[in-house]
């Protein structure tokens, strides 16, 4: 049960309020108790002068003791509450109207009361109280003449024994009931408001974690973004964007295990197509030379050369395979980064021409460079760069039927430079473009035989790696054109 969030934040806030309502009611009673004595005192500052004035207890510059025991007998039947003293100068008390067997004093202290009497507006002002060593209350005085014509002084303690009786019968009573209850209700009506908030803030983290449950239930494989949200109030705070961080991360990780399971997919198409595509030139091979070895004394040396050229053919296509299936496994590992520094493109674009140039030659192909020479320099790694285009011109030669056009075309478009290979041979079927560059696909062009290669899917990964760009399309009067397209430098010079 105190697992929960919301049963913590309410046990938490139970004894908060306990706390905060104990914290209030000692410094009520406390601040109460002195403003009442201030209250007390202020009302009667003059009850000591009235009395002495009103009640004729100096009479030719003398104390009437005869009125000032009336005096005593009178307010002890109207106002039990007071009791009066007669003090000496020294603060001995001469007389007074309590019950002699509750007096435990014979004096009080005189600073209280010289402090009274010197400013009449400052209270509370507490003074000894006769009946107890340490108890001090607030206290109305005024200077009286002696028999021996000295000055004295009536003290009045304003709230005596008779006021503490009934204030602890009215503390223990009814006072202490209502303030316990209203104590009680105050606290109970503070707990359920504070609940109700703490469900409604506590109520989007539940719903946050039942989410975060179904996710996980559900393989992690669906995309809960978008009904997710609109499942949650529109709040602008921590646990909105706790929510909102989690549907991204959520959406992330969905894409993450479709992009896992399209790649295993891949993995396994690319499996079969590299077995296929090894066992073929393999068996060609093993095939060839099986026959040359059972047959070599009936075949005529023409054939058994032509045998032997046919298995080395096999042979070399088949290292050229493995070599391909190396290279892009370490490009796709990032084992092999490029190191970008310029250079002018134009001319690696010639000296790959002149590379190409004899076996264009030899398939009676015509393979020229046009374009701007001044084009922008290239900012990429010139072996890697020399690699997409040998493969590029490779295949256009490759694929260019006899007596036709090969053009190398440079230029440069949004201020980088490119360069486009134009050939003139039967381009590429419409279905296989999307898919040209995927390792191992094999086009829809009938009667071609042999592997379809790595060499397209590799130099896409070159450039991506370069932060280049390739892109194949079929040209307008027929045949393919394959473009390249590389950064600069961030300061290029022309």
């Amino acid at each position: 049960m105190l697992k929960t969030l919301y049963t913590r934040l309410s046990l938490g806030l139970f004894l908060l309020l306990l706390l905060v309502g104990l914290l209030y009611g000692f410094i009520t009673f406390y601040s109460l108790k002195e403003f009442n004595a201030s209250v007390n005192q202020e009302i009667h500052r003059d009850l000591a002068g009235n009395l002495v004035a009103d009640r004729n207890l100096v009479s030719g510059g003398e104390l009437d003791k005869s009125a000032l025991k009336a005096l005593f007998g009178l307010y002890m039947t109207i106002n039990p509450s007071i009791e009066i003293y007669l003090l000496d100068l020294d603060g001995t008390i001469q007389s007074y109207s309590a019950d002699p067997g509750k007096i435990k004093r014979n004096r009080v202290s005189l600073a209280p009361i010289r402090t009274l009497l010197n400013d009449m507006d400052q209270y509370p002002v507490l003074g000894d109280d006769p009946r107890s060593h340490e108890r001090q209350k607030v206290f109305s005085v005024t200077p009286v003449p002696s028999a021996e014509n000295a000055e004295g002084y009536l003290y009045v303690v304003l709230r005596g024994e008779e006021y503490d009786a009934a204030e602890t019968m009215a503390r223990g009573g009814q006072l202490v009931g209502l303030s316990a209850w209203a104590l009680l209700i105050s606290l109970v009506v503070v707990m359920i408001a504070g609940l109700v908030v703490f469900r409604l803030l506590t109520g989007r983290l539940t719903l946050l974690t039942r989410l975060v449950e179904d996710f996980e239930t559900g393989n992690m494989s669906r995309h809960p973004t978008q009904t997710w949200r609109s499942q949650r109030p529109k709040v602008n705070d921590e646990i909105d964007y706790l929510g909102a961080t989690f549907d991204d991360m959520a959406r992330r990780i969905a894409t993450q295990i479709d992009q896992l399971r399209e790649k295993d997919a891949q993995r396994r198409q690319l499996v079969a197509q590299v077995s296929h595509d090894l066992r073929t030139p393999l068996a060609s091979m093993q095939g060839y030379i099986e026959t040359l070895k059972l047959r070599r004394d009936r075949l005529d040396p023409d054939e058994q050369e032509r045998f032997l050229t046919i298995a080395l053919q096999e042979g070399h296509r088949l290292g050229r395979l493995i070599d391909e299936l190396f290279e892009l496994a370490a490009l796709e590992a990032r084992e092999k980064q490029p190191v970008a520094e310029p250079f002018p493109l134009a001319e690696l674009v010639h000296d790959v021409v002149q590379k190409h140039a004899p076996g264009a030659e030899k398939a009676s192909v015509a393979l020229t460079v046009t374009g701007n020479p001044e084009m922008p320099p290239a900012f990429a790694d010139l072996a890697m760069t020399e690699r997409v285009l040998d493969n590029l011109i490779g295949n256009a030669v490759a694929y260019t039927p006899e007596g036709g056009q090969i053009t190398v075309e440079l230029g440069e478009a949004n201020g980088q430079p490119q360069v486009s290979i134009r050939d003139n041979g039967p381009g590429i079927p419409t279905a296989d473009l999307p898919h040209i560059f995927e390792p191992f696909y094999r086009g829809s062009r009938d009667g071609e035989s042999g592997h379809a290669g790595l060499g397209l899917a590799i130099a896409r990964r070159i450039m991506s790696l370069q932060d280049g760009d390739i892109r194949a399309e079929n040209s307008g009067d027929g045949g393919a054109c394959f473009s390249i397209r590389l950064p600069v430098p961030a300061n290029p010079q022309r």
